[in-house]
């Protein structure tokens, strides 16, 4: 979560290979703990619905498609009882992460930091929001809650 929070911040993108493997780490994870397979393949829903609702967004020109599918794997890993918590605090992070952008890219950027490629880009007033952060941050809050974290802990 952290390398798809600091590729966004730096980049503007969260690749589908880092996508990827956070899916594939579940699975992984979810048959080293003995997940019973219905209860894999609710998580599984669970990011159909999200992919769905994400995407819904993402047209809208919302948020971008690798925060859709970025939502969507980490609601993978978190199932129905902890997405809405997720959402919630995604919402949240996502709205004051808006707003500081907006009113820092309102102030000019010295010329020291314009130098700085991911910096420029970051205030430029016709780039999107980095939202990855947020998810990101979002599913770390949320994911020691999730039945799977108690069961690796255990």
């Amino acid at each position: 979560m952290a390398f798809a929070a600091s590729s966004d911040l730096l980049t503007m993108r969260i690749s589908n290979k880092l996508v990827l493997a956070i899916v594939a780490a579940f699975f992984a994870v979810a048959l080293l703990t003995r997940m019973p397979l219905e209860e894999m393949a609710m998580h599984v829903a669970c990011a159909i619905v999200v992919l769905i609702g994400a995407f819904a967004f993402f047209a809208f020109g919302w948020i971008g498609g690798g925060d859709a599918k970025l939502a969507a794997a980490t609601a993978l890993w978190l199932g129905f009882g902890v997405t809405l918590p997720y959402m919630i605090y995604a919402a949240l992070l996502g709205g004051g992460l808006t707003l500081l952008l907006l009113s820092a890219r309102r102030l000019p950027l010295p010329k020291s930091l314009q130098r700085i490629t991911w910096i420029d880009r970051l205030h430029n007033k016709k780039t999107g929001i980095p939202y990855g952060i947020a998810l990101a941050a979002a599913g770390l809050l949320v994911y020691s809650d999730t039945a799977l974290f108690q069961q690796l802990i255990a």
